[in-house]
């Protein structure tokens, strides 16, 4: 049998999604029309309109209907909001774009402490995703739309926290330096990873909810409860490793332009390199465009 299946767009995510849009769009325009035109380039403005589509189509039909019978597509639902939304939204910020609200965000970041703390927003996301897949929640989430509602608030909120401590768009006195950012995402990503293995190869299924569903598609309680962990392992593991790709760049490169500006400060109290001073600065303006324009800021 197939499951039921409506196409349509959630007005309530739409509404986010266009007042988000508005307020971007209005900044990235100014942007453009001012001398920092070079830090308001359209790939950001693409992945913010991205990241704002994410939202109304995780939220929308047919993934929000197909959710109700297929525990894969409620996966798919839950993996857009935590990982693909924010990451779409916060690659889409630099600390130009944000200037005029900068101000405000490190104030809140200063009135809330530990909260804004990278280690929170690490626990933050490894125990929203195992505590929302117990059972009891998910069962009561899946039954109950209130619950279902703050289900979805928690994985967009942790996920948001999360990638705003690697990605950080406006600087903090709380930055990840050296191996930190690689410790971060390790450490989630196979935390979260985990609980993916340990749906693919549970023995029964977990939850009553999709034990009750007919046999969709031919799909039998177990085996969609196999793919869907295999889907969150799997989605875990090519973020993990993308990142760390990134991060291994970066920090080849970062630690090149560093070893060059050493070199030359030495070079310079030696009286070797009179002239030394403007190519310093060519590197640290570099390093700062690159902490801005890069794929990660980390």
């Amino acid at each position: 049998m197939s499951p039921p299946i409506t196409w349509g767009v959630e007005l309530p995510p739409l509404i986010l999604a266009s007042i988000l849009w508005a307020v971007y769009v209005r900044r990235w325009i100014a942007v453009r029309r001012s001398p920092d035109r070079a830090h308001a380039p359209v790939w950001r403005l693409v992945s913010f309109v991205c990241g704002g589509l994410t939202l109304v189509i995780a939220q929308g039909n047919p993934i929000d209907g197909l959710g109700d019978h297929l525990f894969i597509f409620h996966m798919i639902q839950h993996l857009l909001l935590l990982d693909v939304f924010p990451l779409f939204l916060l690659f889409g910020l630099n600390r130009v774009l944000m200037r005029p609200i900068t101000r405000r965000v490190q104030w809140i970041e200063q009135r809330v402490g530990f909260l804004a703390k990278p280690w929170f927003g690490l626990v933050g996301y490894t125990l929203g995703m195992w505590i929302w897949h117990a059972p009891v929640l998910y069962d009561a989430a899946s039954r109950h739309d209130s619950i279902h509602l703050l289900e979805h608030m928690t994985f967009t909120s942790v996920g948001f926290l999360y990638w705003w401590h690697l990605l950080r768009p406006i600087p903090s006195r709380d930055r990840m330096t050296s191996m930190g950012p690689m410790a971060y995402m390790g450490v989630t990503k196979v935390t979260v990873g985990l609980l993916g293995m340990a749906l693919t190869f549970a023995p029964k299924a977990l939850y009553s909810f999709y034990d009750e569903q007919p046999t969709w598609w031919g799909l039998a309680p177990t085996t969609d409860q196999m793919m869907s962990g295999a889907l969150m392992a799997t989605e875990q593991v090519l973020i993990m490793g993308v990142a760390f790709g990134v991060l291994f760049m970066r920090g080849l490169r970062e630690a090149e332009v560093q070893a060059r500006r050493e070199e030359r400060l030495m070079d310079r109290r030696e009286g070797t390199a009179p002239d030394a001073e403007p190519e310093v600065d060519a590197d640290a303006e570099a390093a700062r465009r690159a902490a801005d324009t890069g794929f990660m800021r980390i």
